[in-house]
């Protein structure tokens, strides 16, 4: 019995210890539209890393994250205007900025691979009110669809950067998800936009900087954010 006791302890210290390092990171697995909290990967693209993050600034994985399409996943009616927010499994933690890019799909979001233009919408820096960087490290981020742009379906792109290993001795992470929108009641605005991959460069102030050097300022990566 001792023994068979002991064992169940090892197990269940094995099973904790795996459960702990498969939670070690965050995953944006939630939107809410209109006040209400959807289904986890309801409208979000379910990934096949886990919660790895994307690290190589020229893969395809930067759009979506490693695995994520279209098949499976609903895409949900939102109004131009109107907010909405990404929740998280488990809050953001690693230092670094957030951001949310949109990219209008040819057709159905369910069918679009990213592989048009986005545009970034919202951006989430670091503050030095206090004389140091601090960053909005939360479990919810909620933004605005800008009321200008034209009608149709979208994927709605948010994206963390963990910049705790500083290049070039350590990688910067990007923690990514990607929901599929239907906009109604929009404009004909044209927003500029950028590629992905290609939006982010080894050289970005933003992707280089080391938090533990005595940052003073910051300038997030990729394009400015777009407003009507």
């Amino acid at each position: 019995m001792k023994n068979s006791c002991s064992l169940g302890l090892l197990s269940a210290a094995a099973l904790s210890l795996a459960v702990s390092n498969v939670s070690a990171h965050y995953i944006f697995q939630q939107l809410s539209t209109d006040g209400a909290k959807h289904g986890v990967f309801q409208y979000i693209r379910k990934n096949s890393n886990y919660n790895s993050p994307v690290t190589d600034l020229s893969s395809n994985d930067l759009r979506c994250n490693v695995g994520a399409s279209g098949a499976g996943t609903d895409t949900i009616q939102v109004k131009a205007g109107s907010t909405f927010t990404f929740t998280t499994d488990t809050p953001v933690y690693h230092q670094g900025p957030t951001s949310i890019y949109m990219s209008k799909a040819p057709g159905s979001a369910a069918d679009y691979d990213g592989s048009g233009g986005w545009f970034k919408i919202k951006d989430w820096g670091a503050d030095f009110s206090s004389g140091q960087p601090s960053w909005t490290l939360s479990s919810e981020y909620t933004a605005t669809i800008p009321s200008c742009i034209p009608d149709g379906d979208y994927l709605l792109r948010i994206q963390q950067l963990g910049i705790h290993n500083p290049w070039p001795a350590g990688i910067p992470q990007f923690y990514i998800s990607c929901a599929q929108i239907t906009v109604t009641g929009g404009g004909s605005a044209n927003p500029p936009t950028v590629s992905i991959p290609g939006a982010f460069k080894e050289t970005d102030p933003g992707y280089t900087a080391n938090i533990y050097n005595g940052l003073t300022s910051y300038t997030v990566p990729g394009p400015k954010v777009f407003t009507c």
